[in-house]
């Protein structure tokens, strides 16, 4: 059984790693890229967020009532919507309301399942220390996949403005018309959480698990968890990816098998 001795990083080892940043930079300034002062951005940015965040995981993981983690978790989930929203290239009304419902019901339904089902032996049922991290890897990859399928069908509804409405007006209905691109759109939401699974472990070794195993797991128990989340990110994905997608087509086809181009803004 293996042992391993924790090694804690102080602020100068950190320091060590964020120097490396100064390669990136380097090559914008040689390339001229233009990016020198978002790389510093981006750079602070990630320092301030994640130590704040560090701060308050500490704080909540301090025994805190199931109130103040519920809170934290619609916070987390709140803030993916509007990423997910933000993303978009095209907007059209009542895109807010289909991304919060898909977001919300994919990533909390799956999370459920997996804190109430598959760990189950948790006490309390809230416990943060797995809560917020498994819904925090739900919505990052769901937020993607929503994002990346809104904006594959909005495009693909515009660019096939023509060959969509000729088809409406030979009398397919609505979603005869539509399906082409709403396919596409599912496949394009789908695609990197698809390739990541297709690589995991071979090509990459995912966050979760190598934070396992420096955090001294087994192994074998950290694939175990790493497998559990893989399935819990590919099903949130999907359900969110085609809950949002039907949503925006149902807004943007009404009953009477119109398109409605006009609602679609950049």
């Amino acid at each position: 059984m293996l042992n391993p001795t924790y090694i804690e990083l102080d602020a100068s080892r950190v320091a060590l790693a964020a120097l490396l940043i100064l390669v990136n930079g380097a090559i914008s300034l040689a390339l001229r890229l233009g990016m020198a002062r978002t790389l510093l951005v981006a750079s602070a940015r990630t320092v301030v967020q994640l130590v704040l965040v560090g701060m308050v995981l500490q704080w909540v993981f301090g025994d805190r009532p199931w109130f103040v983690v519920l809170g934290l978790l619609m916070l987390m989930t709140f803030i993916a919507g509007v990423t997910a929203v933000q993303r978009n290239q095209r907007r059209y009304p009542g895109i807010w309301t289909d991304t919060m419902i898909s977001v919300w019901v994919s990533s909390w339904l799956i999370t459920s399942f997996a804190l109430l089902v598959v760990i189950r032996d948790m006490q309390p049922w809230y416990q943060p220390r797995y809560a917020i991290p498994l819904l925090g890897m739900v919505l990052g990859n769901t937020l993607n996949g929503i994002s990346l399928g809104m904006n594959a069908l909005t495009e693909a509804l515009v660019t096939r403005r023509d060959e969509v409405e000729s088809l409406l007006a030979l009398g397919a209905s609505r979603w005869e018309a539509a399906a082409a691109a709403v396919r596409h759109a599912v496949r394009t939401g789908m695609v990197p959480i698809v390739n990541a699974m297709m690589v995991v472990g071979v090509v990459s070794l995912p966050g979760m698990m190598t934070g396992q195993i420096l955090a001294q797991a087994e192994p074998l128990q950290a694939v175990k968890y790493q497998i559990v989340i893989m399935f819990l990110v590919a099903s949130a994905t999907g359900l969110g990816t085609v809950g949002v997608i039907l949503l925006g087509y149902r807004r943007l086809f009404n009953a009477d098998h119109q398109f409605l181009y006009d609602q679609i803004s950049e």
